[in-house]
């Protein structure tokens, strides 16, 4: 197929496979899967960045992720004033002793030359700050934590409107990845891959066991929405009328209603970040980060700060992803810490980059919604096969009913076999990268 029509022609059945879904199931269940397709895509061109703009093979993606989820909870939950009250500014001077700490540590190593000294000054600024930050931090975890635990147990977020998370977000998930950059970044490929799926794990350890700050594992529900909630909408007099004007009942048209708007706000985001992404795909700084992918040997010898490059890029393209982490965090109306697994929020968003086309945005953004079209409708689609196929055996058939029942897994077959059909048949992705000459 002719380069230029490929693209049209994958999303234009990408749209035909939703609208069917929405006549032979419901509306509602396609505006779903829309909805997490953009945010899938989203991140998918965070990682395109990494590893599409410059060969950063960053494997801790839902760590990323984790952080913008973060940034949902600190920006939009109410304040506890019972855990604020008993220690909440102890937790306060205890960020301050850790970024003075931090400081310390920094300014150190600029000033005394590399060498012995250096090292044995930087471990013992560690150890004193280590030291006292413990002082203050664990008398305080113990008293937040004891506030009213089965409900609260934490000092709770700044009470702002959940849109004010989605940049936050993406600042946390860049802060976090400058102190992963400094560390990580100078290691090669398959070492940073490890580095960057360890420490992903760990952020995610942080967040299960430190309660004080997002409940761990008991979870923090009921976060502010950016959209009506449906009930208002199904005691509104005027969405009934307006309702009934289109043939709907108004529980299935406040459901669609509030999907179209949170569509709405995705689709904005990942219009304002696809087009900031081109820009800089195709501007000096983009072709020099390809150069640099390319063959970081040459790019270095013609002067480029390689190093420097991969920092950026690894920051930006993480801000990406700590983006699309407090939108998912938004639409579940939840921040679930056990819910962040490797499968959902690493290997997938690289199979969507890898079958849409590695370096290309437009193909991150398809394989964005292609590879979790798939990942939702092979279970329902898998299900009603094998019990078509498995028909002729008859309702007693054990056999039919261990197949029936393994019927949902079959989405990880699927994704296996997709995966190996686009690296055999169309390797660089759906909508390949086209570099101009």
């Amino acid at each position: 197929m002719n380069q230029s029509l490929r693209g049209p022609v994958c999303f234009g059945l990408m749209a035909l496979m939703l609208v069917i879904v929405g006549f032979s199931q419901s509306w509602s269940l396609a505006l779903s899967i829309v909805n997490l397709c953009l945010i899938s895509s989203i991140m998918a061109l965070g990682l395109n960045m990494q590893w599409g703009y410059a060969g950063l093979f960053n494997v801790g993606v839902m760590g990323f992720a984790a952080l913008g989820g973060v940034a949902a909870v600190l920006v939009s939950a109410p304040p506890v004033t019972e855990a604020w009250a008993v220690a909440g500014w102890d937790m306060v001077l205890t960020l301050v002793v850790l970024i003075a700490a931090i400081a310390a540590v920094v300014f150190a190593r600029r000033k005394l030359p590399p060498g012995g000294l250096r090292m044995v000054v930087t471990a013992v600024l560690l150890l004193v700050g280590y030291g006292i930050v413990r002082i203050f931090f664990d008398p305080a975890t113990d008293l937040i934590e004891d506030v009213d635990p089965a409900k609260t147990g934490y000092l709770g977020g700044l009470d702002l409107p959940i849109l004010l998370s989605w940049p936050v977000g993406g600042l946390i998930a860049a802060g976090g990845a400058w102190l992963i950059a400094k560390v990580a970044l100078g290691l090669r490929a398959d070492y940073l891959a490890i580095a960057t799926l360890g420490i992903s794990e760990i952020v995610l350890a942080v967040l299960k066991n430190e309660d004080w700050l997002t409940r761990g594992v008991k979870n923090v529900s009921g976060l502010d929405r950016p959209v009506p909630y449906e009930v208002d909408l199904q005691a509104s007099e005027d969405f009934a009328e307006w309702a009934t004007g289109f043939g709907m009942e108004t529980l299935q048209a406040s459901s669609i209603f509030v999907k179209l708007c949170y569509a709405g706000l995705f689709l904005a985001v990942l219009v304002v970040i696809m087009l900031l992404a081109q820009k800089a795909l195709h501007s000096p700084w983009g072709r020099m980060m390809r150069a640099i992918r390319d063959n970081e040997i040459a790019a270095e010898a013609m002067g480029k700060d390689v190093t420097r490059r991969h920092l950026e890029i690894f920051v930006i393209g993480c801000a990406v992803i700590g983006i699309a982490g407090a939108m998912l965090a938004t639409i579940d109306g939840q921040f679930t810490p056990g819910s962040y697994q490797p499968l959902r929020f690493t290997f997938l968003i690289w199979v969507m980059v890898i079958v849409g086309g590695s370096g290309n945005n437009w193909g991150s953004i398809l394989g964005g919604f292609f590879v979790w079209f798939v990942w939702i409708e092979a279970e329902p689609v898998g299900l009603w096969a094998m019990d078509v196929l498995t028909s002729v055996l008859g309702d007693e058939s054990a056999l039919r009913d261990h197949l029936l029942a393994g019927a949902a897994y079959m989405r990880v077959c699927v994704m296996g076999i997709i995966l190996l059909l686009v690296l055999r048949f169309s390797p660089r992705g759906l909508i390949p990268d086209t570099v101009r000459r």
